[in-house]
């Protein structure tokens, strides 16, 4: 059982530069929210905000739920 862990600085600079439109979310892995994240333009700004919050004070994980790597 491979386990593909993902940075937490990749996942920031993501969040930060494309998170408006889901990247962040397509890179941990959570395509579904991604989508509607890029639909609504990051939740209209505020998702957007909450993503990077949480992946800077590291509660945010991937899909299968594991913490990002530093």
């Amino acid at each position: 059982m491979e386990t593909n862990l993902k940075n937490k600085t990749t996942a920031l600079i993501l969040s930060i530069l494309l998170g408006e439109l889901g990247i962040d979310r397509f890179y941990l892995g959570k395509i579904g929210t991604g989508i509607l994240k890029l639909i609504t333009l990051g939740g209209f700004g505020v998702w957007w905000i909450i993503d990077i919050i949480l992946i800077a004070t590291n509660k945010a994980t991937d899909k299968d739920g594991n913490p990002l790597t530093q």
